[in-house]
C-alpha cells in the first residue's frame, strides 16, 4: 500500500532495498533483483559470454527452465544424470561430459538440497568455465558453512508464488563481481544505463543512452515490496516448514515409500520441496494411481519433475530417449510432491498424512 500510495510502482526504492537487504542475508557483494528466476538464469549466461557455439552442462532432473535458458542464449545444453538418492548433478557426470566447447555448468540445488559444489567449482577450474548456480529452491540453503549465493560465479534465485518466500512472480542474481552485477542491472532494463527511478531522480540534463540490446527483465516495487515483507517472516517460515518435515518423516518411516535422505553434513537443506518416491512394486500402487487417489481425498500433489530428455520438445531437437538418462527417468516415473508451506496448519498436516496412510498402509 505505501508503494501505491507512493505514485512509484515500477523499477525504484523498495527494488533497491530488498537487493539490500537480500545481499546482507546471503553475504554476496552484490545482488540484482529481476523479474524471474529464468530471467537470472539467461542473464548470467548473457554476461558470462556464452552464446552459439557453446556447451552448458546441466542436470536433466531440473524443471525445463534451466535448459530454456541455455537455449535462449544460443548454446547448446548438455544434459547429464542425476544421482538416484538424491536427484542432484553427479560430479563425475560432470566431469565426463566437458569438451572443448564447454563454457559452463548449470547445477540445480534440486527441492533446497545443496549440490556438491566443492567437487563442482574444482571442475570449473580445472576447465575455465563458469558456474551458475540454480537456487531457484535453494533460500535459504548452505554447503559446508556458505551460503548458497556465494559459491559460484553467479546464483540465481526465485520467488515464484510456490518458494519458500514470494514476490508474485520474482527473481534475483547474487555475484561477488561488481562489474557483472552492473552489466546484469543494465540488460534487464533494455540495455540502458540508467533505470527509470535513476534517471527521474537525477539532476535533469543527465540523458539515459542503450548499451547493449537488453531485455525487459526488471522486477518492480510493487513487487519487491512483498519480498521485503517476507524476509522479515523468513526464520519464522523456514521453522515452521522444518517442523512439517520432520512429522512427515516421523509418519512415513514405516511406510513403503522412498523419502527424502538425510541432509549431508555441513549443510543447511532449504526445505524447499518434500517428495515421495512410490515404486508400484513396492507400494501396490503406481504414482499417478497414488496422485489420483491423494486428489480424490481432497489432497493436492504435483510432480518435481520428469526429466528434460522427457519432454516432447527436447526430443524432437536432440534426439532423446528415455533410456539416456536411467537415473533422471526412475525418479520421474515414482516422484511426487506433497503439500509443503509454512501457511500449512496442523490439521493440514494431519490430513495429509491420514490420506497417504490410507492409501498405502
Amino acid at each position: 500500500m505505501d508503494s501505491l500510495r507512493s505514485g512509484w510502482l515500477g523499477t525504484g526504492p523498495k527494488v533497491q532495498k530488498f537487493e539490500d537487504l537480500f545481499r546482507a542475508r546471503i553475504g554476496s557483494a552484490y545482488a540484482v533483483a529481476v523479474n524471474s528466476c529464468t530471467a537470472a538464469l539467461h542473464l548470467s549466461l548473457v554476461v558470462a559470454g556464452i552464446g552459439p557455439g557453446d556447451e552448458v552442462i546441466t542436470t536433466d532432473m531440473t524443471f525445463v527452465s534451466t535448459a530454456n535458458a541455455i537455449i535462449h542464449c544460443g548454446a547448446h545444453p548438455v544434459l547429464v544424470d542425476c544421482d538416484r538418492q538424491t536427484g542432484l548433478i553427479s560430479p563425475q557426470a560432470i566431469e565426463d561430459a566437458v569438451t572443448a566447447r564447454t563454457r559452463a555448468i548449470i547445477p540445480v540445488h534440486l527441492y533446497g538440497r545443496p549440490c556438491a559444489m566443492d567437487d563442482i567449482m574444482d571442475i570449473a577450474n580445472r576447465h575455465d568455465c563458469v558456474v551458475i548456480e540454480d537456487a531457484a529452491h535453494a533460500f535459504p540453503g548452505v554447503y559446508r558453512k556458505r551460503n548458497i549465493g556465494t559459491i559460484g560465479h553467479f546464483t540465481c534465485f526465485s520467488f515464484y508464488v510456490t518458494k519458500n518466500i514470494t514476490t508474485g512472480e520474482g527473481g534475483m542474481v547474487t555475484t561477488q563481481d561488481g562489474q557483472l552485477a552492473e552489466k546484469i542491472r543494465i540488460y534487464s532494463m533494455h540495455g540502458l544505463n540508467r533505470d527509470a527511478w535513476r534517471r527521474y531522480s537525477d539532476e535533469p540534463g543527465e540523458h539515459y543512452v542503450a548499451e547493449v540490446p537488453g531485455f525487459k527483465y526488471n522486477m518492480t516495487d510493487l513487487q519487491a515490496a512483498l519480498g521485503i515483507h517476507q524476509l522479515g517472516k523468513l526464520d519464522r517460515m523456514r521453522e515452521r516448514r522444518t517442523e512439517i518435515w520432520r512429522r512427515y518423516a516421523d509418519s512415513f518411516a514405516d511406510l513403503p515409500v522412498g523419502l527424502p535422505p538425510a541432509e549431508e553434513a555441513d549443510t543447511v537443506h532449504a526445505r524447499h520441496l518434500y517428495t515421495l518416491l512410490i515404486d508400484e512394486c513396492q507400494c501396490g500402487i503406481g504414482r499417478d494411481q497414488f496422485a489420483k487417489k491423494l486428489f480424490e481425498l481432497k489432497i493436492g500433489s504435483g510432480i518435481h519433475f520428469t526429466g528434460i530428455h522427457l519432454q516432447p520438445y527436447y526430443q524432437r531437437r536432440f534426439g532423446y530417449r528415455a533410456d539416456d538418462f536411467p537415473n533422471s527417468t526412475w525418479i520421474s516415473k515414482r516422484t511426487v510432491s506433497l503439500p509443503f508451506s509454512a501457511s500449512l496448519t496442523d490439521a493440514d498436516v494431519d490430513d495429509v498424512i491420514a490420506a497417504i496412510k490410507y492409501i498405502v498402509a
